[in-house]
């Protein structure tokens, strides 16, 4: 799967570990950045073209990684067509991708482990979209709301 992830300064040691991490799983990870660690950077700028590479990419899903991941969140779902959550434990991730088929999970670095943030990363990839009528319907208004602004 074509995994698109971007961090800011909070997020780039997670970010790292991740990419090496996804990678030896088999995933194609695209790395938007940061590629270096710069303290005064700013996640608008990494986060948003993940998102839109992710809305660019049906099938694709990405990851963004902040210091409490709310910011990187915001700015995803900025993006027409992205539907980014936040998550603080595995089963928010894995209700996310089932229920609202989320395409960007977002992770607070400065709130998890790096294995436990992993972990949700890892449950959001392998879990699919329940293709349940209820939930394809509740998708449909939102994209319609989205649509008709």
């Amino acid at each position: 799967m074509r995994v698109h992830i971007a961090t800011d300064h909070a997020g780039f040691e997670l970010k790292n570990h991740f990419v090496e991490a996804l990678t030896a799983d088999g995933h194609d990870v695209v790395d938007h950045g940061a590629h270096e660690y710069d303290a005064q950077d700013d996640y608008p700028d990494t986060c948003i073209p993940a998102a839109q590479a992710v809305a660019a990419e049906p099938g694709s899903l990405g990851i963004v990684i902040g210091g409490s991941g709310n910011g990187e969140n915001i700015a995803a779902n900025k993006v027409p067509g992205i539907r980014s959550i936040l998550a603080w434990n595995v089963a928010i991730a894995e209700l996310g991708r089932e229920h609202n088929d989320a395409n960007v999970i977002a992770i607070g670095a400065r709130q998890h482990e790096p294995e436990f943030a992993l972990a949700m990363a890892r449950a959001f990839l392998a879990t699919p979209f329940s293709q349940d009528e209820r939930h394809q319907r509740r998708i449909d208004k939102l994209s319609a709301y989205d649509a008709a602004r």
